[in-house]
């Protein structure tokens, strides 16, 4: 075992992440509810950018990203030289653990935060410090009592994945200003366009007004989860710290010009918001009862929570959506053995879910 490479301290203490399953072995029809993913599809304007980028497979991406970042400025009304464009939200996460945090260094997450965040925070060298939750939603005061003098990174998927709670403005701004100014509070917004809670705050007025605020969003959930395009907005010498590691060719063109054309389609992401809100209040409303609580959520998916009576269980519920090829993603992985989270799709999936699980509960 000693005479061939090791990895370094922390990587084998990482639990890989494991993807939602697409299959439904049996099934005649597949549903994959289990990923996020758009119900709708991409935009049309963004398709066609990426069929007219195919003729230029053979030239290298614009190494920063420049049109999109330009783009992004203009649609966000921010500073387009405080933007980092990245392979997917994840990159950026992985870049800013490499940036901040080192060997014996700490990031304070959520008891159910995003399964990246320790696994970035491991990779980097560090510790994840897990403050509890209340009620499957992310708690201030649990956060910052985490806080010791080896955090560098606070990472807060707002609204989170997978409760699809959320933290509303206020709380946001009395977290941030219980943080020491060295701490990176990093504000994941990947859900931002899906809610609909006038209370909400996406992150761009803190990364404004502090030294020690970013803001993560990406394009996956607005139909380019294909594509893999992702972006930070922060301070500017966050924004040179990170672009000092950053691959400098890490944004394929289709990605690039996909995510350029999806960012100016405003019809298409109101259209997207639209649908959503209407199929998930629709489903909770069908789903909730006295046995079934389904958690209230910002994002384009709900978390379901079943009973621990046998044959009423998720996993029980599980198997039955399964039996008609309705793929949901299990909970396990997040430690809420209880929960079965399911992506918003089209009103046929919807109704084909809110069928199978209220006759599943009736027949026990």
């Amino acid at each position: 075992m000693e005479n061939r490479p090791q990895p370094q301290k922390g990587i084998l203490e990482i639990a890989p992440y494991v993807p939602g399953r697409s299959t439904a072995h049996g099934a005649s029809r597949v549903i994959k509810l289990s990923a996020n993913e758009s119900p709708l599809g991409a935009s049309p304007k963004a398709i066609e950018a990426v069929k007219a980028a195919a003729e230029k497979l053979d030239i290298y991406p614009e190494g920063s990203s420049r049109q999109l970042r330009e783009t992004l400025g203009e649609v966000h009304s921010i500073d387009a030289e405080r933007i980092i464009v990245g392979a997917g939200s994840d990159e950026v996460l992985h870049l800013l653990a490499q940036t901040y945090i080192g060997d014996g260094d700490e990031a304070v997450m959520s008891q159910y935060g995003f399964m990246v965040y320790p696994i970035v925070t491991r990779a980097a060298g560090g510790t994840p410090i897990i403050a509890a939750e209340t009620d499957y939603r992310a708690d201030v005061d649990a956060l910052l009592a985490a806080v010791t003098d080896r955090t560098k990174i606070v990472f807060l998927a707002n609204p989170n994945n997978p409760t699809g709670t959320y933290l509303d403005a206020g709380a946001l701004d009395r977290l941030h200003a219980g943080l020491p100014s060295h701490v990176v509070l990093v504000i994941d917004s990947a859900y931002a366009e899906y809610v609909t809670a006038e209370d909400y705050g996406v992150g761009i007025s803190l990364v404004e007004r502090a030294e020690n605020v970013v803001m993560v969003r990406t394009f996956s959930k607005m139909g380019l989860a294909a594509a893999r395009v992702g972006w930070l907005y922060g301070p500017e010498h966050v924004v040179d710290a990170v672009n000092r590691i950053r691959g400098p060719f890490n944004v394929s063109v289709p990605g690039q010009v996909a995510a350029t054309a999806a960012a100016r389609d405003t019809v298409f992401t109101k259209a997207l918001r639209d649908h959503n809100a209407r199929w998930r209040d629709w489903l909770t409303d069908k789903l909730a009862s006295n046995r079934l609580r389904v958690l209230p959520s910002q994002g384009n998916f709900i978390l379901v929570l079943f009973p621990d009576t046998p044959g009423q269980t998720a996993s029980d519920a599980n198997a039955a959506l399964l039996a008609q090829g309705l793929v949901v993603r299990e909970m396990g992985g997040y430690g809420i053995d209880n929960g079965l989270r399911i992506s918003i799709g089209t009103q046929d999936a919807m109704e084909a879910v809110a069928e199978c699980l209220n006759a599943f509960m009736e027949d026990k």
